[in-house]
């Protein structure tokens, strides 16, 4: 509480996908349609194309708006109130999940203490990461909710109805954990029915209600667009496609994979070179599967250790499967914490049950080291977004801009209602009211001197005065490729507006 009251003085910065849902809201609030994200057409500048962004799901930016509404807030304290009320939710999920498993107050807390001093938990504070915190502050409630249920009957049926519909409107990737749950749940009622008949008449009973969800959410959301599980690039096997879904239990459950910064995907400069990444996270797969077994067989509840072969059997299939075909799902443990939540209580059980004393100690080192990288990721960070980061109509922190360049965009933004902005990250579009804006890609260096940054960022036509606001390192090559995605705009000039920052304007 005391770290959401600091988080809503001081608003966090946000994630890129986060962003772009945002910029839906603003779409909406202008008058647009339901989800649809209005973009300048690359054909002719003069005119606007749409799209359904199906890519994430609405929750990220309507919970917010359902706060921004009710307490006349503005979209970076609606985030930190968003972030806020879902990291409880969590909690006392978790919590009352925990216990309905069969674990005493006692470790109940002790699970939840070690979930709260992970990185993962406090990541929202920093950056507001829309699903992520939304999935975690239903997710303890969905899997109580299977616990609960030990009959069918109207209860069944609402529960799934309204389960999969709202988890899914939290976070899409909740699918899968949705599949899960409808086959523990058939597995739970079926058991101690001995012929087929009766094993059929359950799977009917959750059948239905879950197949009505689950086309309700393709017809009126997925099936009007892409999203990271519709494409793929082709079959790639490589150590890592099994691997690393089958040690989620300690990347994600030990923060293992935050701890060293990314084993397979990461934004900074990785800890481990590359071969021993691969090590560590096959040493990790075979620690978590030798995890899970144990706890199998040393939980007495035997509801929840069916919950965890289930869950854990079909994260490994689903990641496993679109690993494998190079789906647009990233190497990271966040995509899986699920399941480090889950076997988090059968750790502590195990360990709390141990008759060596030195398990206990590694445990409790383990937990402190956790604990101390997450303080030292967080102090920065809320200091950073305090003191530093700039700030606009939004109150959001802004990390791709300094305070002094984007009072000069937002003043642009006010003298003008016919201009186009171009940024190189979806937030800094956020405070942008009265014009158009166009997000490209960054540029690294392996992009520059070849033509696939024109084919995916060339914008032709006219359309009033063009702001191409960047970082001072893109003054040269880059910033010529980008100049050059407008082809009808001539005669670029160059403003410094701070040491750090330039703009490319043409009118």
């Amino acid at each position: 509480m005391i770290v959401g009251v600091m988080t809503f003085l001081y608003p966090a910065a946000i994630f890129p996908d986060s962003s772009w849902g945002f910029q839906v809201l603003q779409k909406m609030q202008a008058g647009g349609g339901f989800n649809l994200l209005f973009k300048p057409n690359p054909a002719d500048l003069s005119k606007n194309h749409s799209e359904f962004l199906t890519w994430w799901s609405p929750g990220q930016y309507l919970i917010p708006y359902l706060f921004k509404s009710l307490f006349a807030l503005n979209l970076g304290q609606s985030a930190a109130v968003t972030t806020t009320v879902f990291t409880l939710s969590g909690i006392f999920g978790f919590y009352s999940f925990f216990k309905r498993a069969g674990f005493g107050p006692i470790i109940a807390a002790i699970s939840v203490a070690v979930i709260t001093c992970q990185q993962a938990f406090i990541i929202p504070y920093i950056f507001y990461n829309g699903g992520e915190v939304l999935i975690f502050g239903f997710a303890g409630w969905f899997l109580y909710g299977c616990m609960a249920i030990n009959n069918t009957g109207w209860k069944l049926i609402l529960f799934l109805l309204l389960s999969g519909c709202f988890g899914f409107f939290c976070k899409s990737s909740f699918l899968w954990m949705y599949g899960a749950g409808c086959i523990y749940l058939w597995i739970k009622l079926s058991q101690g029915q001995y012929t087929v008949v009766e094993w059929i008449k359950k799977g009917i009973w959750i059948g239905i209600p879950a197949i009505t969800s689950l086309l309700l959410i393709y017809f009126l959301y997925l099936s009007k667009g892409e999203n990271p599980a519709s494409g793929g690039m082709g079959i790639k096997l490589t150590w890592q496609t099994f691997s690393f879904p089958l040690a989620s239990p300690l990347l994600a459950g030990l923060s293992v994979d935050d701890m060293v910064g990314g084993l397979i995907y990461h934004d900074d400069i990785p800890l481990l070179n590359s071969f021993w990444s691969t090590i560590t996270v096959i040493a990790t797969a075979i620690f978590s599967v030798l995890l899970v077994v144990n706890i199998v067989r040393r939980v007495p509840d035997k509801n929840y250790t069916l919950l965890v072969i289930v869950f854990y059997s079909v994260s490994v299939i689903f990641f496993s499967y679109n690993f494998l075909r190079q789906a647009n799902i990233s190497y990271e443990a966040r995509h899986l914490r699920l399941i480090g939540l889950l076997i988090i209580p059968g750790l502590v059980y195990l360990v709390s049950h141990s008759s060596y004393l030195t398990y206990k100690v590694a445990f409790l080192f383990i937990c402190f080291v956790i604990g101390f990288l997450s303080f030292r990721y967080f102090v920065p960070g809320f200091q950073q977004n305090k003191l530093f980061n700039a700030r606009g109509t939004t109150g959001l922190a802004q990390i791709a801009a300094d305070q002094q360049s984007l009072n000069y965009i937002m003043d642009l933004d006010r003298k003008n209602n016919n201009a186009i902005f171009v940024f190189i990250q979806p937030d800094l579009g956020l405070e942008i009211k009265n014009n158009r804006i166009i997000t490209v890609d960054p540029m690294d260096a392996v992009q520059i001197n070849t033509k696939d940054y024109y084919d995916n960022f060339t914008y032709k036509g006219h359309a009033g005065p063009i702001y191409i606001f960047l970082p001072s390192n893109y003054n040269g090559a880059r910033s010529t490729i980008l100049t050059h995605c407008f082809p009808d705009y001539q005669d670029f000039k160059m403003e410094q507006l701070s040491p750090d920052y330039v703009l490319y304007s043409a009118k």
